[in-house]
């Protein structure tokens, strides 16, 4: 469920353009540029599935803080249009067989979970048809994953608790509030630009404080569902957090992407509390 410094040096600043000057000296390559020495100047295929160095150089930037270069290494992710439409596609339905089953309507922001990150997904596969940019398939995926997420989950887990414990998710839920302002702030000044970044997409906004941003973010959504009660939201919190450090590790640079797509398959566990619930 990506990667959201002050500014100019903000890890969500924009990259470079092509044979402009990179950190250490020398140029940016185009992307996928063919490296030195070999022959031609030319763009050449995207890495396929499997690819292990990565291009030095490459774009980097997303919402995370950069290092100053590419990561060393780009773990081997298979991914595209497809497998995001085929993903998106049954983690929506699953996401509509919980929201069926929901019997209060408070229950319903937190059924419904599946299905806005399977739509989520199934919008992202819009984002590779159209080869990246900053058109509306990339400015809707950016607002789900950016300013609605931080909001609803906190919201979602809030609804779903008896009154006397919500007063520890006060904090998760104002933080995800003022998050999710900050962050719709920031859309509506500058638009976000998708990277296809062989078999992922790196999602590059111009954020300042990106760290703040980030903790705020990681707080009101992963916070809220550790904080929960309901010992099925704790173990979704819990594997969750476990998948944001896996993809922090291997896609630095498309950690918000490769995130809310272990988020959206993760949020399946929620099938299993809609069917107590119904009971």
């Amino acid at each position: 469920m990506s990667r959201p410094g002050s500014g100019g040096g903000a890890a969500g600043a924009r990259d470079p353009e092509p044979g402009a000057a990179a950190p250490g000296g020398g140029t940016r390559p185009a992307p996928y540029a063919r490296a030195a020495g070999n022959a031609g100047t030319g763009p050449v295929p995207r890495p396929s599935c499997g690819a292990g160095p990565a291009t030095p150089g490459a774009l980097t930037g997303d919402l995370l803080p950069a290092a100053g270069r590419s990561p060393p290494y780009a773990a081997p992710m298979c991914w595209n249009a497809t497998a995001d439409l085929v993903a998106g596609t049954v983690i929506a339905t699953v996401g509509a067989v919980c929201v069926a089953r929901a019997r209060d309507v408070r229950e319903l922001p937190l059924a419904a979970l599946p299905l806005l990150l399977g739509a989520h997904q199934i919008v992202e596969a819009a984002v590779w048809d159209a080869d990246g940019g900053s058109g509306a398939a990339t400015q809707a995926w950016a607002v789900i994953a950016l300013p609605l997420l931080p909001l609803w989950v906190p919201l979602g887990v809030l609804l779903v608790t008896p009154p006397g414990g919500r007063a520890r998710l006060a904090v998760p839920a104002a933080v995800g509030l003022v998050t999710a302002a900050a962050l719709a702030y920031r859309l509506a000044l500058r638009p976000v630009t998708a990277h296809i970044r062989g078999r992922t997409i790196g999602y590059v906004l111009d954020l300042p404080y990106a760290p703040l941003f980030v903790g705020g973010y990681l707080l009101a959504t992963i916070g809220a569902l550790l904080l929960a009660g309901d010992r099925l939201l704790r173990l979704l919190g819990a594997v969750v957090a476990a998948g944001a450090a896996l993809c922090l590790v291997l896609w630095r640079t498309e950690f918000i992407s490769t995130w809310c797509a272990f988020a959206a398959v993760a949020s399946l566990i929620l099938l299993a509390r809609t069917r107590r619930t119904a009971h």
